[in-house]
C-alpha cells in the first residue's frame, strides 16, 4: 500500500490556542488527516492567556491522528518589543531544532507568523531536510509593519524583506489569503520570475456560524448579561491588535453620547486593547465596552448580537493582510461597516456582496456618517443587507472551497495524484507499491 506523504506544519498557533490561525490551521489538518500523514509544531497555548503547566521545551501530544510537537516559549507582552523579539527568537530556535528532529517530512508547510521568521524556518528546512516547502502568506512582511511605522530602522526593514523574498522564492508554492496579496507578490518581483502561487481565502464553520435573530434564547441572555438589551451594536469581535488603527477609531465613539441606545462593543484580546480601555476610561465613554475572547463554540451568539460589525484595517495594508473576521461575520450575515482602502480583498468582498458600507482609513468623520446612515436603515433593510453577505459566502467562500484548494495544492507539491490514481487502478502493482 502506498505510504501517505508526511506534512510538517510549523505553525506556531494550534488548537486549543484562541488565535484565528489556530482555529484554521486545526480546522485545516483535521480535515487532511486521512491523505497525509500530519505532524504539526506550534507553541504552547498562550494567545489569549491560556494557561498551560508544562515547563518541557518540546512534549508531544496527539490530536486525532495528527502528532502535534508543542514548544515551551517565555510569556510575551505584546506591547513590548523586547517581549515581542525574545518570544520570536525563541521560537525560531525551537521550531528550527522540532522540525529538524521530525523524520520523513516530504513537506515543510510554514506561515508567515512570525512576521519574515516563519518563511525562513521553511526554507532552511526544505535545504537541510531535503524536503518541499509550501510558504503560506497571511501577512505580507516587513511591509506590515511598516505601515504602522513599528520600526523606522531602513536597513532592518531592507533586511527583513530580502529575507522573506528568498522565502518566497525558494518555496515550491507561496499561498496567499487576497487577489490583492498575489498583486504585492508579483511586485516583489518585477523583472524576474514570479514563484508558483495560489491565492485560497480564508473561512469560517458556515454550518456552525448562521444568522440568528437577537431574540433567540442564547443572544438575548448575552445581552442581558452584559447591559445591551435595545441597543443597535457597532461590534468589532477579534485580535486588538497593532494593524488596525483601533487607537483612533475609538474616538468616533464620542461622537455619539448624545444618542445612548448606540454601543460601540469590542470583544478580544491584543496589543493596544488596554490602550483603548485607558482612552474610554478617560473619556468617560459609557457607550464603549469590552468583552474577552468568547468560546469558539459562543461566536455564532456573540457574532449575532451585533447590528453592524467593523471590519478594518489601518492605512497602508492593502495587498498586505487580509482581515479574516470578515468571513465570520458573513457567515452570521450581518452588515459590514468596513474602513479600508479600495482594491483591498475585504472592500472588493463587501463591494461585490453588496452587504455593507466601505470608508477609507483615517477618514474618521466618514466613518462617522456611514454609522449615522446605517443606523437610519428601516430594520429589515438593514438585515437584507447583512444576508446578502451570507448568500454570497455560501456561494463563492464555503469552508469545503478553500480546504478542497489546500488538498490539491498539497498533493501537487508532494507529488502524490498520479501515484493515487495509479494504486487505485491497481493497488496490488509492485511498481507502484516500492514508491
Amino acid at each position: 500500500m502506498l505510504r501517505k506523504k508526511k506534512i510538517t506544519f510549523v505553525i506556531n498557533y494550534f488548537y486549543p490556542d484562541l488565535a484565528a490561525t489556530s482555529q484554521l490551521m486545526t480546522e485545516l489538518t483535521g480535515r487532511l488527516q486521512n491523505n497525509f500523514d500530519i505532524t504539526v509544531i506550534a507553541a504552547q497555548p498562550g494567545y489569549a492567556g491560556e494557561n498551560h503547566d508544562s515547563n518541557r521545551l518540546f512534549e508531544v501530544d496527539y490530536l486525532e491522528s495528527i502528532k502535534v510537537v508543542r514548544i515551551k516559549l517565555p510569556e510575551v507582552d505584546k506591547n513590548s518589543k523586547v517581549s515581542r523579539m525574545k518570544y520570536i527568537s525563541s521560537y525560531f530556535l525551537l521550531a528550527n531544532i522540532a522540525l529538524l528532529k521530525e523524520k520523513g517530512t516530504d513537506v515543510i508547510f510554514t506561515i508567515s507568523q512570525p512576521p519574515v521568521l516563519g518563511g525562513l524556518i521553511g526554507t532552511i528546512g526544505k535545504f537541510l531536510k531535503r524536503s518541499r516547502h509550501i510558504y503560506s502568506v497571511h501577512d505580507f512582511n516587513p511591509e506590515q509593519a511598516a505601515a504602522v511605522a513599528y520600526t523606522n530602522n531602513q536597513t532592518v526593514f531592507k533586511i527583513a524583506k530580502a529575507v522573506d523574498k528568498l522565502n518566497c522564492s525558494y518555496a515550491d508554492q507561496v499561498l496567499l489569503v487576497g487577489e490583492d496579496m498575489a498583486e504585492t507578490l508579483k511586485g516583489r518581483f518585477v523583472g524576474q520570475k514570479v514563484p508558483p502561487h495560489t491565492v485560497i481565502s480564508n473561512w469560517t464553520d458556515e454550518e456552525a456560524v448562521v444568522p440568528l435573530d437577537k431574540d433567540e434564547p442564547a443572544i438575548r441572555e448575552f445581552l442581558e448579561t452584559n447591559g445591551l438589551q435595545d441597543k443597535f451594536i457597532v461590534m468589532y469581535s477579534g485580535n486588538l491588535g497593532l494593524y488596525y488603527d483601533l487607537e483612533n477609531l475609538i474616538q468616533v465613539a464620542k461622537e455619539f453620547t448624545d444618542q445612548p441606545d448606540i454601543v460601540f462593543l469590542f470583544i478580544g484580546e491584543g496589543a493596544v486593547k488596554q490602550r483603548i480601555q485607558d482612552y474610554a476610561a478617560e473619556n468617560q465613554l459609557e457607550n464603549v465596552k469590552f468583552l474577552p475572547y468568547q468560546p469558539k463554540e459562543f461566536l455564532k451568539y456573540s457574532l449575532n448580537a451585533a447590528d453592524v460589525h467593523l471590519v478594518v484595517n489601518q492605512k497602508g495594508i492593502k495587498g498586505v493582510s487580509v482581515p479574516s473576521k470578515i468571513y465570520g461575520v458573513m457567515a452570521a450575515g450581518k452588515p459590514v461597516l468596513g474602513v479600508l482602502e479600495q482594491g483591498s480583498e475585504v472592500q472588493r468582498l463587501i463591494f461585490e456582496s453588496g452587504a455593507g458600507v466601505v470608508i477609507e482609513p483615517q477618514d474618521y468623520r466618514g466613518v462617522v456618517h456611514a454609522i449615522q446612515y446605517l443606523r437610519s436603515l428601516d430594520p429589515n433593510e438593514l438585515k437584507a443587507m447583512g444576508l446578502k453577505g451570507r448568500v454570497y459566502l455560501e456561494e463563492n467562500l464555503t469552508r469545503d472551497t478553500s480546504i478542497n484548494k489546500y488538498r490539491s495544492v498539497f498533493q501537487e507539491v508532494a507529488g502524490t495524484p498520479q501515484l493515487e490514481a495509479a494504486y487505485q487502478a491497481d493497488p496490488y502493482n509492485e511498481v507502484i507499491n516500492k514508491k
